[in-house]
């Protein structure tokens, strides 16, 4: 039998990378249900035969490349412990930008009506909403499955002030008018070759390429935003490191004011958006 440690450093050796501690630690914590410092306090501890085996499937599935989100089916972010499965994206600490910057722009105490575009686990959504209960949050989603995924991380979050509704981008919300929309869509170019390597290939290609540029969701959305927007209303956009520039000029061109393109804390661009503005009747 192996010790806790042992177990650890062994598995690491297997994973290789940046992350292989990590990876091998949250594998193990996953398998044991213990917290990180009760690991550190028992590495000596023998680790029994059926979860040591456990814990090598774990490992083998990771070496081949599957996502420690799956394996373990969870993903911390923001305030949140999400559910995810292979029907979602892996919520990521870059994608919390935009949440900030939505907060930014919804002032707190106010009965404010906000849409999260293609939701996914629901992780925009609900962080939102459980910052600003007084609001109520939209959250659409064409894939029946994730929205069943981020119907689940809403009661597993106790958050009750979001609507999850099935449908493409607008077409799910006909009519209604939001103070704030924001969307994590798909923007990877379809050639891309990230799209064969590491947790890309096991993630929903629906929800990652969108056409030869990876903008075409991004310009039906800023398209039509405007038509379900309030006066004053914002857009908020995540996007590829390079596509700012991009992005902005279709804002601009569909009559956003105030449009700007913000870094996450790489410094890489990552959300740009704009302020509606109704024409003078």
């Amino acid at each position: 039998m192996s010790r806790v440690g042992d177990s650890l450093a062994a598995a690491a050796q297997r994973l290789c990378g940046e992350e292989a501690r990590l990876d091998a630690e949250v594998l193990l914590l996953h398998v044991l249900g213990k917290s990180r410092a009760w690991l550190y306090a028992h590495a000596d501890d023998v680790l029994p035969a059926a979860q040591q085996a456990a814990f090598d499937a774990l490992v083998q599935r990771r070496v081949a490349g599957e996502p420690v989100a799956y394996l373990t089916g969870s993903r911390a972010f923001w305030s949140l412990d999400l559910a995810v499965s292979p029907a979602t994206l892996i919520p990521r600490a870059d994608t919390e930008r935009l949440v900030e910057l939505a907060l930014e722009r919804l002032p707190p105490g106010q009965p404010l009506l906000v849409a999260d575009l293609g939701t996914g686990s629901g992780a925009i959504a609900l962080a939102i909403a459980r910052e600003r209960p007084q609001a109520q949050v939209v959250a659409t989603d064409a894939s029946a499955a994730a929205l069943a995924v981020a119907r689940g991380n809403a009661a597993r979050n106790t958050v009750s002030n979001v609507e999850f509704v099935d449908g493409f981008w607008f077409a799910a919300v006909p009519g209604r008018r939001f103070d704030l929309i924001a969307s994590n869509p798909p923007y990877i170019a379809a050639g891309d070759a990230h799209l064969g390597q590491g947790d890309l290939r096991f993630e929903p290609p629906g929800a990652l390429a969108s056409g030869v540029d990876g903008l075409d969701d991004i310009r039906v959305i800023v398209a039509a935003a405007g038509a379900h927007l309030r006066d004053g209303g914002w857009l908020l956009l995540e996007h590829g490191y390079d596509q700012g520039a991009a992005v902005r000029a279709l804002l601009q061109a569909a009559d956003f004011i105030d449009v700007a393109t913000w870094q996450d804390l790489a410094g890489r661009d990552r959300v740009s958006g704009g302020q509606w503005q109704a024409a003078p009747v």
